[in-house]
């Protein structure tokens, strides 16, 4: 199989990248132009037959406008409640031989290149992940099989997924696929770098 169903989970509210600090939803435009850049990217790369982004109803128009499919986030809120929501219905939409991924939106420098060179090599893995730059969290998850997948994101992510049968993927350590970014010191290592949305909005700040 080569061809995969990416699911996008985005917090799209005013609390979105907190850990930016200043004051509350200070950072919220950044953060959506992070997660619009990280989306674009995604929609571009090699054997994505479509994105589907869970997020804020808030938020959704801008998604919907850039070509993703857009899930309202239901339920609990939460990454974890997001990412099964979006398996699911990833999972509804799938054909035989169809996989899904799990990327997370926080990645500004991403190229749709190295997104497409990661899922060719996860086509030839019942599960597979990459994770970030530090080695401990995890960017992206694969499953050829949608029913076998078993996300595990928050801290400690990359040893939980690992022990959960995912096969570490080979990744530049500055790959953009590694790169995502919690601080402001983070995003500016990747100045030069940064999709047009969150080059614009980092400089506007």
């Amino acid at each position: 199989m080569s061809d995969w169903w990416l699911v996008v989970p985005v917090k799209g509210t005013v609390e979105a990248k907190s850990r930016f600090g200043g004051s509350p939803g200070a950072h919220a435009p950044l953060a959506r132009a992070i997660a619009l850049d990280t989306v674009e990217a995604a929609l571009a790369a090699p054997g994505v037959l479509g994105v589907l982004v869970v997020t804020s109803a808030e938020a959704s128009a801008d998604f919907a406008g850039i070509g993703a499919t857009v899930i309202v986030e239901a339920g609990p809120p939460g990454l974890t409640s997001a990412i099964d929501q979006g398996i699911e219905t990833a999972t509804a939409r799938s054909a035989p031989g169809d996989g899904v991924a799990v990327l997370l939106g926080d990645l500004p420098a991403l190229t749709a290149e190295e997104l497409g060179r990661a899922l060719e090599l996860a086509a030839a893995r019942p599960l597979a992940m990459v994770a970030d730059a530090a080695g401990t969290g995890t960017t992206l998850t694969t499953a050829v099989r949608p029913a076998v997948h078993a996300p595990a994101f928050g801290i400690g992510s990359a040893a939980a997924h690992a022990a959960a049968g995912y096969v570490v993927l080979p990744a530049e350590a500055d790959s953009g696929l590694r790169r995502d970014v919690d601080t402001l010191e983070e995003l500016r290592e990747l100045a030069g770098r940064l999709g047009a949305r969150t080059a614009a909005a980092f400089r506007a700040m």
